[in-house]
C-alpha cells in the first residue's frame, strides 16, 4: 500500500467518522428524513454536474447502473436515513459504535450465508469485534438512558447497508465514479422525499450551528469521502480498503466526545479499542496470503 492510498484511507475514515457528530447536531433542529433529502438532493446534483463536466457519460455499465439504484436505497435511503432518525433520541458515539459493526457482518453474513472461508484470525476477529459492541452496549444500558428504538433504527440501517456491500462488487469499476456517487445520491433522495412529506413536520430552525452542521455534511462526508472511498477501492482492492475501517470506532467516539461533549467511560474506550481490533484481524484475514518462495 502507498503513501497516497494510506492517505487516502486515513482521510476516508475521518471523514466518514465525522458525519455522526454533524448529524447529531443537524437533527436537533430539522426533520432527519426531510433534511436527509435535501442533502442528497443538492450533493448529488453537484456531482452529476461535475461529472458531465469532467465529460463522464450517463450511460452506466449494467452492474454499475445496479449499484446505483442498491446503494441509492440500502446506502443513503435506509442505512443514512434510519440513522438520522436515531440520532434525535441517541448520542452520536452509539451510533459510530453502531455503524462500525459493518465489516464485522459483512464477514459474519459471507460465512454464514455464502459459506466464504475465513480464516481463524477472522473468527477470533468477529468474536472480539462483537464482543467489544457488547461491552460498551452492556454498560451504556446498564446505565440507563438508551432510546430502544433509536438502537434498533441504526440496527437495520447498518443491516441494509451489509446487505448492499454484499449484493454488489465491483460497482466502481468502468469508470463514471462521480456519476455513479451523484446517481446514488438522488436516487437516495427520490426515496426519502416522499416519506419525509408522509411522516414529518418541515420546520427547520435555521440557526449558524445548524447551517454550518449541513454545508459540512453534505460536502465532506456526504460528496468528499464518498467519491474517496471508490478512488481508493479502484487504487488498492475492495478487501485493503476495509481495512479503513478499523479506525472508525476510535474516530467517531473521539469526534463526538470532542465537538459534542458526549460522555466517553472507561468501558467505552476498551470496547472501542476492542472493536479496533477485531475489525482489523477480519481484515487482515482477508488479504491474499502471499508466498514467500515466488519470486
Amino acid at each position: 500500500m502507498d503513501i497516497r492510498a494510506l492517505a487516502m484511507g486515513l482521510a476516508f475514515a475521518l471523514m466518514w467518522s465525522s458525519a455522526f457528530t454533524s448529524a447529531r447536531i443537524i437533527v436537533a433542529h430539522a426533520p432527519p428524513l426531510g433534511i436527509s433529502a435535501i442533502r442528497f438532493l443538492i450533493a448529488g446534483l453537484v456531482a452529476v454536474a461535475i461529472a458531465r463536466f469532467l465529460g463522464q457519460s450517463w450511460r452506466l455499465t449494467t452492474s454499475q447502473a445496479r449499484a446505483t439504484v442498491i446503494f441509492g436505497i440500502c446506502q443513503n435511503a435506509l442505512y443514512l436515513g434510519l440513522f438520522f432518525v436515531a440520532m434525535q433520541t441517541i448520542e452520536a458515539s452509539m451510533a459510530a459504535i453502531i455503524a462500525s459493526t459493518m465489516p464485522l457482518l459483512v464477514a459474519l453474513a459471507g460465512l454464514a450465508i455464502f459459506g466464504e472461508r475465513v480464516r481463524p484470525l477472522g473468527i477470533v476477529g468477529l468474536a472480539v469485534g462483537f464482543a467489544g459492541v457488547a461491552l460498551i452496549m452492556g454498560s451504556r444500558l446498564q446505565g440507563g438512558g438508551v432510546d430502544p428504538w433509536g438502537v434498533a433504527y441504526c440496527v437495520i440501517g447498518v443491516l441494509a447497508l451489509t446487505f448492499a456491500t454484499l449484493a454488489v462488487r465491483g460497482a466502481s469499476s468502468g469508470g463514471n465514479v462521480l456519476m455513479i456517487v451523484g446517481l446514488q445520491m438522488l436516487v437516495g433522495a427520490a426515496v426519502l422525499a416522499p416519506a419525509s412529506l408522509l411522516l414529518e413536520e418541515w420546520r427547520i430552525d435555521w440557526s449558524p450551528e445548524f447551517v454550518l452542521a449541513f454545508a459540512y455534511t453534505v460536502i465532506v462526508p456526504g460528496l468528499v469521502a464518498t467519491l474517496t472511498w471508490f478512488l481508493l477501492v479502484q487504487r488498492i482492492g475492495a478487501v485493503k480498503a476495509a481495512t479503513f475501517h478499523f479506525l472508525n470506532p476510535f474516530f467517531g467516539v473521539a469526534i463526538a466526545a470532542l465537538l459534542l461533549g458526549e460522555r466517553l467511560g472507561p468501558w467505552d474506550v476498551v470496547g472501542v479499542g476492542v472493536i479496533m481490533l477485531g475489525i482489523l484481524a477480519v481484515q487482515l484475514s482477508r488479504q491474499p496470503v502471499t508466498d514467500p518462495t515466488r519470486k
